[in-house]
């Protein structure tokens, strides 16, 4: 979701808080993207899936992309700030990559 973009679903209806987290999270400095993980880490919807997220009872687990020279604990902390409204409990970020210098794509393959 980007910053100008319809915070509503493509039905008009108000949005998942699933799809509020991730935009929240990839609207802070330092986040390229978010990540799947080795162990498919998503929030599963009818009809789709919003990968890098996994919603729980009681907080969540992020798996983000972060650019390169971002710092990681102050990107980390920065993530909690943004979703600490929209989830109540334990926020637990996973930095599976970093971009590398000078790479506007996606992050590298794994090995």
């Amino acid at each position: 979701m980007t910053a100008d973009a319809d915070p509503r679903g493509h039905d008009g209806a108000e949005p998942e808080v699933v799809d509020v987290v991730a935009g929240a999270v990839l609207a802070v400095p330092g986040v390229h993207d978010l990540h799947a993980g080795a162990g498919e880490v998503a929030t599963y919807l009818p009809g789709r899936r919003v990968n890098g997220v996994r919603m729980r009872e009681s907080g969540c687990a992020i798996h983000v992309v972060l650019h390169w020279g971002a710092s990681v604990l102050g990107t980390t902390d920065a993530i909690r700030a943004a979703v600490r409204p929209y989830v109540p409990g334990p926020v637990d970020i996973t930095v599976e990559d970093i971009l590398p210098p000078d790479s506007t794509g996606s992050a590298a393959a794994p090995l």
